[in-house]
This record gives C-alpha cells, structure tokens and sequence, in this order.
C-alpha cells in the first residue's frame, strides 16, 4: 500500500480548515494533514521549534500557503522558505482566496510553486482540494533533499 506524504495547511479561518480536511478525506488524505494557524507558527513547524521542537525534522510533501494570516502573511513565510536552504525546495502552493494581481506576482517573484484562487462555492472548493491533495500529495516527485530537513 502507498504511504500518504504529510501536507502542511497554513490556513487561519476554522471554516476554511474543515472544508480543506473534509476535501483531503475524499481523496484518502485527511489523516495526512498538518495544520498550522498563522505565519509563524508555520516556520516554526518546518524548523522544528517552539512547540514543534521534539518533531521528526521531516518535511511535508507541500504546504498549502493561505496569503492573509495573522502575525507574519503568506508572502512573509514564503520568502523566508526560499532564503533557508534547508526549506528552499518544499513545494509550496498559495492557496487564497485573493484575486489581486499584487497578490499573484508578488507570490511567483517569491517563488511559489502554485497559485490557486479558492472557489467561491463549495462544490468548486472541494474539487480543487482534491485535485491539489492527488497531485501534490501523491503524484509529485520530490528531490531526494526534500521530506529530510538537510543539516548544512
């Protein structure tokens, strides 16, 4: 049987969390999600600190980044990933519900791996979930240096 790989979701709205796990659960991966609730508690979570210091150093398969969260935003927690060596190839996919191009380029200049808009009604929001656990979660291949928090 296929393990399932860890998705990190980086998301502050509780309504937005459980529509996300309940979509993840109808493709079989919702006991494969993470969920962190602002900008620094995501760092700390790929690094290993604060309340997540006794973790495996394992990295997830990709992190589902929301833009807007509270104490440091998407695009903060994005450009700190791509700076760390040991986090700069964890694919990360800006899962928003900003149409702003600001928004857009600011994430791709940053370096995002996605950018997905999440639909305004629920049929469209759990079929993008689905599609994005399937790829990322199961038909993405990592680098090896990826899933292993690499020691510089």
């Amino acid at each position: 049987m296929l393990e399932l790989k860890k998705i990190l979701l980086a998301e502050d709205n509780p309504k937005d969390v459980e529509l996300t796990i309940e979509a993840l659960s109808d493709s079989n991966l919702a006991n494969r999600v993470v969920v962190v609730r602002d900008g620094v508690e995501t760092l700390e979570y790929l690094r290993c600190e604060g309340e997540y210091s006794g973790r495996e150093p394992e990295l997830p398969s990709v992190l589902l980044l929301d833009i807007k969260m509270p104490r440091k935003d998407g695009i903060e927690v994005l450009k700190e990933i791509r700076s760390d060596p040991k986090l700069k190839l964890l694919p990360v996919v800006m899962l928003t519900s900003s149409r702003e191009d600001k928004d857009l380029l600011n994430s791709y200049y940053s370096g995002v791996n996605a950018y997905v808009v999440k639909p305004v009604n629920f049929g469209g929001f759990i079929d993008a979930i689905k599609q994005l656990g399937i790829f990322w979660g199961l038909i993405n291949e990592l680098p090896p240096a990826v899933g292993q928090i690499k020691e510089e």
